[in-house]
């Protein structure tokens, strides 16, 4: 499973050979949420779709993200459900003269891209932006969140009814319903959330899967009747990094921090991101080593360190000044920095050279055990080799 896949740059292809390694067995993939970068334009799946998984033999489906509907969803129906050329419409008022209109499709093209993935046993079958596939142990549930995170009343009423099928389920979702230590749980037209459907124990959810998010999250939240479902993020499938350094302390819905589980790790999204500015402003005192911002997160933290620093570190003003302005310690005015960051100077701050901090996830489903494991894709030649595997979860399938 990848998310937040197509820029079509090296931070994208990086992940390719990990996948391709990882993956060889798989029966099929899934992109989660923004499949195309910018605006979902189906004249840019050539570079960004076709031929990067050219070499993944196996079927792949995919759910729309937010940038998948800046072209009306022309390009993603037409490439993965097959759909007729969209027709021109006009759009008067304001939204016309604002809005992106949707690209004319280059059919030669597309069809030519199409030749790249052209073998039978690459060939998917998607009926539309959300849909559900079976197995005997397993059914995976996608939904299109669209752009504004809610769901209409008849994907609602099909949610409902394929959630009533006995199996257990995996929600795989364009935005995740937890991130960043907050809790965002998807309305649906006509009331009610998605999460409420997931969590209500007739249904059987083990895991709720959502991209939009550029790094990986787990949280395990245990509900009320003692289930727990793993939440997770998994938006590293190619897209600009999004911090994890500006994530707080783990306290949402009762998960511990000592159970919440982030890629790239805070002290290493801080460490990288001080050298990135303290290059790109010249400003030397700026940049925190791994050692020192690792530290510095485990104090503002108050956790243990994943890994051991090394020597001794002392921090000091220089650092908490350098964490401040970068979003990972607090101002004295609690000023929006940390979200600000987030927002918009990770999206800006896009590179083309490793490491690249990404990810994807590889499922394993037995009768009666899913396991979920996350793998690092850094562009290193040796990771490339041998894929790190950043961390995992067994999730039992028993009734």
């Amino acid at each position: 499973m990848l998310g937040d896949t197509g820029e079509g740059d090296a931070s994208q292809y990086a992940v390719v050979p990990g996948l391709l390694k990882i993956g060889e067995q798989t029966s099929f993939a899934i992109i989660a949420s923004d499949v195309i970068y910018p605006t979902g334009s189906g004249n840019e799946y050539e570079d960004k779709f076709f031929r990067p998984y050219k070499d993944y033999d196996a079927p792949i489906y995919a759910i729309p993200g937010n940038h998948d509907w800046y072209d009306g969803l022309g390009g993603f129906m037409r490439v993965f459900c097959d759909a007729p050329p969209l027709k021109p419409k006009p759009d008067r008022g304001l939204r016309g003269l604002l809005w992106r209109k949707p690209e004319t499709i280059d059919e030669p093209r597309l069809a030519q891209a199409r030749e790249l993935r052209g073998k039978p046993s690459q060939q998917a079958t998607q009926p539309g932006p959300y849909w559900v596939i079976e197995s005997d142990s397993l059914l995976v549930v996608g939904v299109d969140t669209g752009i504004r995170n809610v769901i209409d009343r008849a994907q609602t009423a099909w949610l409902r009814r394929v959630s009533l099928d006995p199996r257990p389920k995996i929600l795989v979702t364009g935005k995740p319903i937890y991130t960043g230590n907050t809790y965002k749980p998807s309305p649906l037209e006509g009331g009610g959330t998605i999460d409420d459907i997931v969590r209500d124990p007739a249904h059987r959810y083990v895991a709720a899967i959502g991209g939009d998010v550029h790094n990986y999250q787990r949280y395990p939240v245990e509900l009320d009747d003692g289930r727990v479902i793993q939440y997770i993020v998994s938006g590293g499938g190619g897209a600009f990094m999004h911090a994890t350094h500006t994530i707080q302390r783990v306290d949402v819905a009762g998960v511990h921090e000592d159970a919440f589980k982030c890629y790239p790790l805070r002290g290493d999204s801080l460490s990288f991101y001080s050298q990135l500015y303290s290059r790109r402003l010249r400003m030397k005192w700026l940049y925190l080593t791994p050692s020192e911002a690792l530290c510095i997160m485990s104090e503002h933290i108050r956790n243990e360190p994943v890994r051991t620093p090394t020597g001794p570190v002392t921090i000091t003003r220089r650092m908490r000044w350098a964490a401040r302005l970068l979003g990972a310690w607090p101002w004295p005015l609690r000023l929006p920095v940390d979200r600000v960051f987030h927002r918009y100077l990770s999206e800006l701050s896009d590179w083309d050279t490793p490491p690249f901090f990404k990810q994807f996830l590889h499922a394993t489903v037995t009768p009666g055990e899913l396991t979920l494991r996350c793998f690092a894709a850094t562009g290193c030649l040796g990771q490339e080799l041998e894929p790190p595997m950043e961390d995992e979860v067994r999730i039992s399938l028993a009734p």
